[in-house]
């Protein structure tokens, strides 16, 4: 009788802790993706920005090259 209260006892922990890890895991997570947002919006623009202007500065070389400008 007692080990089956026992085992009875450790399945209820076991579902309690399951449930309250994934949601610390869960808060973790949420606050360290949001502390990353801002330094991510940052290299995004970062990246964009370069893209812009090496395909501005690529165009311009061969538009110098091809034809004059006016």
């Amino acid at each position: 009788m007692e080990e089956y209260m026992v085992h009875r006892v450790m399945q209820r922990v076991d579902v309690v802790l399951d449930q309250r890890l994934r949601e610390a895991i869960a808060l973790v997570v949420q606050e360290q993706t949001r502390s990353l947002l801002p330094r991510l919006r940052e290299e995004v623009e970062s990246v964009v920005r370069h893209a812009v202007y090496e395909a501005v500065a690529d165009e311009l070389a061969g538009s110098n090259s091809a034809a004059p400008l006016r």
